[in-house]
């Protein structure tokens, strides 16, 4: 198949563009690896204290992700996330007015491939989230397993970011005096193995967990649907019962992570 590339005269506001979705790609694949890398490094060399003095902080700080994070509203309007919102582009569109007395669980459909509708509008400020509903802070949930990773948990804080495990969606979703909003990617991981374009393959029947939690709580429970998720990536085919999704089941049941295999257009294309 030959290889179309750009053309060499592309404007500068499309070419941050496509290096914000990079970074972004680039940080949701590898950087957490890179990062708990540098604290091994680190530590078999002699700035030996700086990742020492970390894992003292971390002894002390291992819980917070679970009492709401520690997000950074800076870091949520850096203007980065409006080139990420451009590319595609990614817009939030309102239908209804939330009172801040209550706490939210909005329940976002379908998960795609890596949630990036999920994160533009509510991982950062860049569609006007804030704006739209002021007031609300918005939590979007990931799995438990990034925030045990050093530095790239303080990363994914910053963003509003908490564990999609029961503890933490319920300190958020039991704040007194409203204003909460978890964000739970109803499907999960294993719904990004159904990803694939023109496709709305979505897993609910299974995972009702979510009502029975927002029912304890009092939170009340929103419906978010992220049209055209799935139209992102292109994903090798592995339909169920295929020896791929058979291996791809395996993995995701064993680790946690589904390992999806997909592509896209390049960096330079």
């Amino acid at each position: 198949m030959k290889i179309q590339f750009a053309p060499m005269n592309l404007p500068l506001k499309r070419r941050l563009q496509t290096f914000a979705v990079f970074q972004w790609v680039f940080s949701f694949l590898i950087l957490a690896q890179i990062c708990a890398a540098i604290f091994v490094v680190l530590l078999l060399s002699r700035y030996w204290w700086i990742p020492a003095l970390y894992a003292c902080w971390l002894f002390l700080d291992w819980e917070t992700p679970r009492r709401g994070g520690r997000r950074v509203e800076f870091m949520r309007r850096w203007r980065i996330w409006n080139f990420f919102r451009d590319y595609f582009p990614v817009h939030l569109v309102k239908t209804t007015d939330l009172p801040t007395n209550e706490n939210y669980l909005f329940c976002f459909h379908p998960h795609g491939v890596l949630v990036a509708g999920g994160f533009a509008n509510f991982g950062t400020d860049a569609t006007g989230f804030s704006t739209a509903y002021p007031g609300l802070r918005p939590h979007l949930l990931m799995l438990p397993l990034w925030f045990r990773v050093p530095f790239f948990r303080d990363y994914l804080m910053c963003a509003g970011m908490v564990p999609s495990d029961k503890q933490s969606a319920t300190w958020v979703l039991s704040r007194p005096g409203g204003g909460n909003v978890a964000v739970l990617a109803i499907g999960g991981a294993p719904e990004s193995l159904d990803a694939q374009p023109g496709r709305h393959t979505l897993q609910v029947l299974h995972r009702k967990g979510f009502i029975k939690l927002a029912h304890k709580v009092g939170a009340t429970l929103v419906p978010v649907y992220s049209f055209g998720e799935n139209n992102l990536f292109f994903q090798v085919p592995n339909p169920r019962g295929s020896l791929l999704r058979r291996v791809q089941d395996r993995l995701q049941a064993f680790m946690g992570v589904a390992l999806p295999l997909f592509h896209a257009r390049g960096v330079f294309q």
